[in-house]
């Protein structure tokens, strides 16, 4: 009976299991996902344009408000969010390797359906660290800036590249952002593609990615300052670079994450 029972039981999904990577294997990555983006141009240029107008709404929004000390933090954490927008990335990756028909309506229904899955709880895993990385910029604009008086952006930037207090603002802000980022980087990389791609909870997409990154230091090391510098120049064209730039890194994740995760047994 007890047999029986334990047969018909439902065995948790194993943990996956993480590869070592070269840095041969991102440079493949990263070439299969330019493939991508150029098999599927207008998917790559829908997701990247929903990410670019989306920053430039926040920093149009922010100015509105007369914010403006808080426009050059915005236009540095708003891509904390990209891992998660680039989830109709991974699935047109997904749906080239497998030889699909890309239609608008599987990709976009796809995507949909994370709204119920545990890939949703990663988007306010990602959501939350943006928001600690803009609270604690005005934390540091109070501390370090608050005596100081910057009505316009022009005034903010003349003041922290001038003085003082605006350069340490600068260097213990950027340190702080390079923290926050390396810890979003380390719990996304992996875990975002790997909630897309099979049925596990977050927190074991979580630990994989973890392992992914701490079995790879070097190399994930490089991919993360890639994908930094490659965002960071895409956005200083009003955040147009990003209508490329975005797509290419998403596409590249996906085949990343691939190689640094072995499939699940059939």
């Amino acid at each position: 009976m007890t047999s029986d029972a334990n047969a018909g039981a439902q065995m948790p999904p194993a943990m996956p299991v993480v590869r070592t990577i070269g840095f041969d294997d991102v440079k493949a990555a990263f070439s299969a996902g330019m493939k991508d983006f150029l098999a599927a141009p207008l998917f790559g240029l829908f997701f990247g344009a929903f990410y670019a107008l989306g920053g430039l709404a926040m920093v149009l929004f922010i100015a509105r408000l007369d914010m403006h000390y808080m426009i050059y933090p915005l236009a540095i954490g708003f891509p904390l969010v990209g891992p998660f927008i680039a989830v109709g990335l991974y699935e047109v990756s997904r749906c080239i390797q497998r030889g699909e028909v890309l239609t608008w309506k599987s990709v976009l229904a796809k995507v949909w359906e994370q709204k119920g899955r545990e890939l949703s709880i990663m988007a306010f895993v990602t959501l939350f660290i943006m928001w600690v990385w803009m609270y604690q910029v005005r934390l540091l604009v109070a501390l370090f800036l608050g005596l100081k008086s910057f009505s316009t952006l022009a005034g903010f930037i003349d003041i922290v590249l001038h003085t003082p207090e605006g350069m340490r603002f600068l260097a213990v802000g950027h340190v702080v952002g390079a923290a926050l980022y390396a810890v979003l980087f380390t719990v996304t990389v992996v875990s975002i593609p790997l909630l897309l791609d099979r049925e596990v909870d977050f927190v074991t997409a979580i630990i994989t990615s973890f392992k992914a990154v701490l079995k790879n230091p070097v190399v994930m090391l490089g991919w993360a300052l890639v994908v930094l510098a490659l965002t960071a120049v895409a956005m200083i064209p009003a955040f147009l670079g990003l209508l490329v730039v975005l797509p290419v890194l998403g596409h590249a994740t996906w085949h990343l994450y691939q190689k640094l995760v072995e499939p699940a047994a059939s």
